[in-house]
């Protein structure tokens, strides 16, 4: 199979995906203060003071956000793992070329379009 991505389409995504990768990995730091989620999770909820309703609101996002950026880097991780394979940038769902406008967009898509979107209705 030939890929429809050039030599430099894929260096500039490759970058793109490594800067993502860095800001995901960044803001997992961040969020988890160097702890483990359920740590992290604990030391929310034992916080001091009188607003236990609030520490678990602020615990629930924690888990959404982590959750969110955890699944998101391992979808760049896959992207930067198969970037130099012809595979990169070809639908997982139908075989076709993704195009490079939606790479641009987010380069750790695996779907085309049209299969992203059914994807979702299901």
């Amino acid at each position: 199979m030939h890929s429809h991505l050039t030599v430099g389409q894929r260096a500039w995504l490759e970058s793109l995906l490594r800067q993502r990768q860095s800001q995901l990995d960044g803001r997992l730091a961040q969020t988890l203060q160097g702890e483990g989620r359920a740590d992290h999770a604990r030391d929310v909820l034992l916080q001091d003071g009188d607003d236990a309703p609030q520490r678990e609101e602020s615990r629930e996002v924690d888990f959404a956000l982590t959750d969110q950026q955890m699944q998101e880097l391992g979808a760049v991780s896959r992207a930067l793992a198969r970037v130099h394979d012809d595979a990169y940038g070809v639908c997982g769902d139908c075989g076709r070329e993704i195009p490079f406008d939606r790479l641009k967009v987010e380069p750790w898509a695996e779907r085309c379009v049209a299969c992203q979107g059914a994807a979702e209705r299901r």
